[in-house]
């Protein structure tokens, strides 16, 4: 515990004070509340309240929640864009810009958003704990939804920018897609015909973590690379593969074996909210 204690003090004192100021980010006690209260409610307050109950519908809140987060993620796609990435980085080996340029603040700021983008989603998870949806509440879908923020977390805390927000991007980008099709699944079969391209949705998660680990490995390769925080690197890049193992195990089994997939017009509950088609039978994990 001393141990742990003084490598804590030690990672607040390289804090960067430019998002201090932001919602969430003074202590990681608020976080780690916030996503142990969401653990605990998925997987056991919300299936005992949900016991004896109807499932909820929630096909109003569904399509207005889905396509807020498309707007949401474009936003912040733009918003990396134009704060580094489409402006003065290289696309290589990036280190965090510390000043208080303005582009630098707005990366900071596009940092936080990012992660309160994966607060809001956690919203994934009890749609399907209301909807009565429990198959849909897999390990890769609940230790996805509750391992990004806490990390993204410890992430900007010291280095809010710089090549290691790639991944937060793309992330961003991927969730563009898969909200619309969330949205336009939870108009019902008004909109079947342009749900074609359901199928795609895994080898779109798998893409993105390819590009992930491959664009991270270029620290390992850059003798000259100066990023600053070498474990931040490392993170991201057992992150990437780790998912993409878990993804690639999930697509096997969705396809490779034939295994059932639910029907596209089951609503928002037909896909799970981390990207994945869902499934009853076949666990993601």
């Amino acid at each position: 515990m001393e141990a742990v204690v003084n490598w804590y003090q030690d990672y607040m004192k390289l804090a960067d004070p430019r998002i201090q100021k932001y919602p969430l980010m003074g202590s990681p006690l608020l976080i780690t509340s916030i996503l142990l209260i969401y653990v605990y409610f998925i997987l056991s307050l919300g299936p005992r309240i949900m016991a004896n109950r109807k499932p909820f519908q929630l096909r109003g809140f569904m399509i207005v929640y889905n396509f807020s987060l498309v707007i949401f993620s474009l936003y912040i796609v733009y918003e990396f864009l134009m704060s580094g990435w489409l402006t003065t980085y290289t696309w290589r080996c990036d280190p965090v810009d510390f000043s208080n340029s303005p582009e630098a603040l707005r990366m900071v700021r596009v940092a936080w958003l990012f992660m309160l983008s994966k607060v809001i989603e956690l919203i994934d998870t009890v749609i399907f704990v209301l909807r009565k949806k429990d198959g849909q509440v897999t390990f890769l879908h609940v230790f996805h939804h509750s391992v990004l923020p806490w990390s993204w977390w410890w992430g900007i805390k010291v280095a809010p920018g710089g090549m290691g927000s790639f991944h937060a991007m793309i992330n961003s980008s991927v969730h563009v897609v898969m909200y619309l099709y969330y949205g336009l699944s939870a108009l019902g079969p008004v909109a079947q015909p342009y749900l074609w391209w359901k199928k795609h949705m895994t080898a779109i998660q798998l893409i993105q973590f390819v590009l992930v680990s491959l664009h991270i490995s270029q620290y390992y390769f850059i003798p000259s690379c100066n990023y600053q925080y070498p474990l931040i690197i490392h993170l991201i890049w057992i992150y990437g593969t780790f998912f993409f193992v878990l993804f690639s195990n999930f697509w096997y089994h969705s396809y490779t074996k034939g295994k059932r997939l639910p029907r596209a017009g089951a609503g928002a509950g037909a896909v799970q909210q981390n990207g994945t088609p869902a499934i009853t039978k076949v666990k993601a994990n």
